[in-house]
């Protein structure tokens, strides 16, 4: 696991076996022990792992997305169609109880 956003290149880097059988390449002496020492790579603010959690140096800064508004349309109720509706809308209250 590499915690650097560079690749490991050949000869170069730290391999560590686990006694399950589990391979692990490191870039460095810093992420091996930072690896044996439990600490979560999200939280290392120099990790690749944490610069994708807090959307650090990525082309999305330039271009955010743009959310979709929700579009409103008008639905009949049973029996009454949307003009027969609307009508009744802008009666006036008087009228409308006098129904």
């Amino acid at each position: 696991v590499s915690t650097q956003s560079t690749g490991i290149y050949p000869s170069r880097g730290i391999r560590l076996a686990r006694t399950d059988g589990k391979i692990y390449n490191f870039v460095s002496k810093k992420c091996r022990n930072s690896y044996l020492m439990k600490k979560n790579p999200r939280k290392i603010s120099w990790t690749v792992l944490y610069r994708r959690k807090h959307k650090k140096g990525t082309a999305a800064d330039v271009a955010k997305k743009r959310t979709r508004k929700a579009v409103k349309f008008q639905r009949r109720i049973q029996g009454a169609t949307v003009e027969h509706i609307l009508a009744k809308r802008n009666q006036q209250p008087e009228v409308r109880k006098a129904q």
